[in-house]
């Protein structure tokens, strides 16, 4: 299946009518950079796209018919869009979860502060601002100025701090992390990095990812940066128990239940490997480095907490190879093994499988409580199915 798309445009609070549907290339629903491009070829006038409207099809973020609500920055070309009857809730409501780069009033003040901010620094933007990508975990947006493209990131009021992040890993590892040239509350600007995500990552640029992270994780452990999410193995237990003990409705089995919550007394054991709490990514896949060659460059610090490092390299391994794991596995083994003498590494990493999952469930929980209702056709359902996976997960043989 692909995705199609329809747009209903507003400009000023105004509805000025309806686009669509027309293919685009690329399935996943926050990818909007072809979409924007569409609508200013056949519109000719800037726009961009505030936020999801509806979905017909598809499922985790990717394909079928999307309705995005889409705002014109100028009067569109007189009868190229439809005049169609539309539910003007669904355009003009205010939700109070909305987030800020999801309303045109809140893009404009974003975009005026990032261009203000570069313009004091002697780098002004010199064209049109290229949106990449929009949904209710992030907005981002490339700027270009005179000395290349700054990009500009919003993430939303549950999102961790990122460039308080940022400057943690930077003082301890210069290089690992993206130059940070402007931040505010829920929005940094950021310096670009050449090269490409390291999707297809190959075993060197594993290697050297994961032993520089770790360094710096170990270089941090004990310096807790301020505000950040407290995420420590009791904590987590803790929030689990809550998760599967309280209101939310999860369509989970009453034995799925029973085995998620007799799990989370494996959090004592995994405190028992000895490794040190730190600074954790949370979400350290290869599509979150991003290098030309050399060790690559680590981003997205959104979902940044204070814990164990082990969910770390488990996050890594979902999205490799099997060749190329068993080289992230030995890397990362010998790396806490040099850094945390005693510890026990490679126990820490079987035991923490299964909870990696039930992690991810507090987590996607964070995201549907924190956003309004069109954007949960993103998330509905993750945290059923991450613990269905835990359950799985514990019931392969290994370590207990």
């Amino acid at each position: 299946m692909s995705r199609t798309v329809s747009a209903w445009v507003t400009r000023g609070g105004d509805f000025v009518g309806v686009t669509g549907p027309f293919p685009v290339d690329v399935p996943w629903w926050a990818e909007v950079e072809q979409v924007v491009r569409h609508l200013e070829r056949i519109l000719h006038v800037p726009v961009l796209v505030l936020r999801l409207l509806s979905v017909d099809g598809g499922e985790g973020g990717r394909d079928g018919h999307v309705t995005y609500h889409v705002e014109a920055f100028e009067p569109p070309r007189p009868g190229a869009l439809e005049q169609r009857q539309v539910d003007r809730a669904l355009w003009s409501g205010d939700d109070l979860l909305r987030s800020p780069w999801a309303r045109a009033d809140g893009l404009r003040e974003l975009l005026d502060w990032a261009r203000r901010t570069l313009s004091d620094q002697g780098r002004p933007v010199t064209g049109p601002v290229e949106q990449q990508r929009t949904w209710n975990l992030a907005g981002l947006l490339r700027l270009p100025t005179g000395r290349g493209p700054v990009w500009l990131k919003a993430t939303p009021r549950f999102a961790s701090d990122e460039a308080t992040v940022i400057a943690a890993f930077a003082e301890v590892a210069p290089g690992l992390v993206p130059t940070v040239l402007g931040a505010a509350e829920g929005r940094v600007l950021l310096e670009h990095i050449p090269g490409e995500d390291c999707w297809n990552a190959d075993a060197r640029t594993v290697e050297a990812g994961v032993r520089r992270f770790v360094a710096a994780q170990a270089a941090l452990a004990g310096r807790r940066p301020p505000g950040l999410r407290d995420r420590r193995d009791t904590t987590l237990a803790g929030l689990v128990r809550r998760l599967l003990d309280g209101t939310v409705p999860l369509e989970i089995s009453t034995r799925e239940r029973d085995t998620a919550r007799e799990l989370t007394e494996r959090w004592a054991l995994l405190a028992a490997c000895g490794l040190p709490d730190t600074l954790v990514h949370a979400d350290f896949h290869p599509g979150n480095w991003r290098g030309d060659g050399g060790p690559p460059v680590v981003v997205d610090f959104a979902d940044a907490h204070w814990g164990n490092p082990a969910l770390d390299c488990l996050r890594l391994l979902d999205y490799l190879p099997e060749a190329v794991r068993t080289t992230a596995v030995r890397t990362w083994v010998d790396a806490w093994r040099s850094h945390a003498p005693g510890s026990d590494p490679a126990r820490a990493l079987a035991l923490a499988e299964p909870l990696a999952h039930l992690t991810y469930a507090v987590r996607y929980q964070e995201f549907l409580d924190g956003i309004e209702p069109s954007e949960r056709p993103y998330h509905e359902g993750d945290p059923a199915t991450v613990i269905r996976r835990a359950v799985r997960c514990a019931a392969r043989p290994g370590v207990s």
